[in-house]
């Protein structure tokens, strides 16, 4: 991944492109492939074949748990980060007069489960300022009455990272409230310190370049009692095959809760072969790679005639940043034409720089964004 001959193994499908759009989906090293064509050799085992899945989820959990700083038996995995949500909200069994806070730079999957109108809570919104999540700005609605703040690591729209511990100090000094991070625009790229944190999704299917289909989960034990997910399923459950099973179901605390059903097999072949790559090839060797090109990547943004959405804050940096313009349709097209991706959404562009991205990446990105952009 991380030099010329290890990319070009690994990633061959990166030849001749400039790839700069891991936000959305990241590419899967082969070894990813190998991997599912090894649970399809494991399936037709028949019965058989449950003996090698279970040790695949094993280690997944075993990896997850490592970039989480966890145990596995803290780690659960789930189908995606939307399931995850939803399941979190069913854990917290709100009721009128509770509060929940989310924030205006967060995606969907954390922030809608508590929009519906059958949730009880109030909702807040922690609003950015000047592009950037403030801490002074959160204060003020954290209260007796909050249940949950929730917050992405790295924000999705913009890459703007915020400070975890200066968060998690203002919401203990102000508030009994649990705190909730999405670490999916972060895992796989930047080094983690979660102690914080007393939940912790991702999806699957960007930085650690794995697939579709996975949610990782993270419950401290600390924390187990307040999210036990009192789901219907088989997984999740002490006893869901004993003689009492049809009159009641009692979930399996913390974690465990979070796997409701049959594990997706297949997604956790690629999971765990995406994060072995990603540990084998240091998330800190990645960061030092890539965050210099971010840094370029972000001076030569702000020459150009864009409005540059990503706050050049010290420490708040991750792998994205993103600028709007009103002709961002054109330019996307432009930059498609010279085998350039980009992610294009509304008006917003942006690029998302990994550990398999070069400084070459980044030249000829700037050099057609000055050729197009008026």
């Amino acid at each position: 991944m991380l030099t010329p001959e290890t990319r070009a193994k690994d990633f061959p499908s990166l030849t001749g492109i400039t790839y700069l759009n891991s936000a959305a989906e990241g590419i899967p090293p082969r070894s990813v492939g190998v991997a599912l064509q090894q649970y399809f050799a494991d399936k037709q085992k028949g019965m058989d074949g449950r003996i090698p899945h279970a040790a695949q989820w094993e280690a997944a959990r075993q990896r997850t748990a490592e970039l989480y700083g966890l145990t596995p038996s803290e780690i659960a995995i789930c189908s995606c980060s939307s399931e995850a949500y939803n399941l979190a909200a069913m854990a917290l069994r709100l009721k009128e007069g509770d509060e929940i806070v989310i924030n205006d730079l967060d995606f969907p999957a954390g922030a809608t489960p508590w929009l519906q109108k059958e949730s009880r809570a109030t909702v807040k919104v922690w609003r950015a300022r000047d592009w950037a999540l403030r801490t002074e700005d959160l204060i003020p609605l954290l209260s007796s009455r909050t249940r949950l703040v929730n917050t992405s690591l790295v924000s999705f729209f913009n890459g703007h990272r915020i400070s975890l511990p200066e968060v998690a100090a203002a919401v203990r000094a102000h508030s009994d409230s649990l705190l909730s991070v999405d670490v999916t625009q972060a895992l796989g790229r930047v080094p983690l310190d979660l102690r914080e944190a007393d939940l912790i999704v991702s999806s699957t299917h960007k930085w650690i370049l794995a697939s579709h289909g996975g949610g990782l989960v993270g419950v401290p034990s600390r924390r187990a009692q307040e999210w036990t997910v009192p789901a219907g399923g088989w997984f999740n459950l002490n006893d869901a095959f004993g003689a009492g099973r049809f009159e009641q179901a009692v979930s399996k605390p913390g974690a465990a809760s979070f796997a409701v059903g049959m594990p997706n097999y297949p997604a956790i072949y690629a999971i765990r072969a995406g994060l072995d790559y990603i540990c084998e090839s240091g998330v800190d060797k990645i960061a030092a790679a890539a965050d210099p090109l971010v840094s370029m990547c972000l001076e030569g943004l702000s020459k150009l005639p864009v409005d540059l959405i990503t706050p050049n804050l010290s420490g708040h940096l991750a792998g994205i940043m993103a600028f709007r313009h009103p002709d961002a349709a054109r330019i996307h097209q432009h930059l498609l034409a010279k085998n350039i991706h980009v992610m294009h959404q509304a008006g917003r562009i942006r690029i998302a720089i990994h550990g398999y991205n070069t400084l070459a990446d980044i030249e000829r990105l700037l050099a057609e964004l000055n050729a197009v952009v008026s």
